[in-house]
């Protein structure tokens, strides 16, 4: 059986919500009585996957105070700060290195979005050992704030594009890496995982491919839209509100 264990990106200092969330980390902004980043990992859960890794940065403390004073039933939770901004890429690697943990696979996600995706579709590309890894994207009628995915005909990721109005599939952040594919990244820091890893991937002729899907997104990074986490938590969550 696969392992696959997830590396959950929440370091950052979300400048443009930090006057919303004063001495929070964005990740843990309060959404339906819990921590958005709890929500993930209660996802992650119904998804199978129960170990994770979470990249910590700004206020890591409040994190990592959280999950040890509350920890979430039959959910791993391992806490690996970043002593220096290391890049989205490079809090990933710190983490898997920190930690040691061993795992076949690794799934990469963003700590303040959260998207209704089954995990397993996309897990099942890795059933072909020829794939590397695999980009969620989502289709959208707007591609303007997020820049979209440039694929063939066949799934295969050929590069990403800058941001651009229209319809289109967009990298909505979430990444999933055969284990073996990680000593092929670039050995330099801050690392990008669209600036940086993937271009130096698809030079080396490793396969990306890319599941589309359209399904409810929501990122919490603006004042727009982190008012409307609750909602999109009760709507599209409710079974994730009993207790795990």
């Amino acid at each position: 059986m696969r392992k696959i264990t997830s590396v959950i990106l929440a370091g950052g200092y979300g400048t443009r919500v930090k006057h919303l969330l004063p001495n929070v980390p964005k990740p843990m902004a309060s959404v339906a009585d819990k921590p958005f980043l709890e929500w993930i990992l209660r996802y992650l859960k119904s998804q199978g996957i129960t170990q994770n890794i979470l990249s910590t940065g700004y206020l890591s403390e409040v994190i990592e105070e959280y999950f040890q004073n509350q920890p979430v039933p039959d959910i791993e939770v391992y806490c690996c700060k970043e002593k220096q901004p290391l890049g989205t890429a490079g809090g990933f690697l710190n983490g898997v290195e920190q930690t040691n943990i061993s795992s076949n696979a690794w799934l990469v996600m963003n700590g303040d979005s959260l998207i209704v995706a089954q995990f397993n579709k996309m897990i099942s590309y890795l059933d072909n050992y020829e794939v590397d890894g695999v980009i969620l994207g989502v289709s959208v009628e707007d591609t303007s704030r997020y820049g979209s995915l440039v694929i063939d005909k066949s799934g295969n990721l050929i590069s990403f594009a800058e941001k651009r109005q229209g319809a289109g599939i967009i990298n909505c952040g979430v990444y999933l890496f055969r284990h073996q594919v990680l000593e092929k990244f670039p050995s330099r820091f801050p690392l990008s995982f669209e600036y940086d890893v993937f271009p130096a991937l698809l030079k080396k002729k490793n396969s990306i491919k890319v599941h589309q899907i359209k399904a409810p997104f929501l990122d919490i990074g603006t004042p727009e839209t982190l008012p409307k986490a609750e909602a999109f938590i009760l709507e599209n969550f409710s079974q994730l509100l009993n207790p795990c």
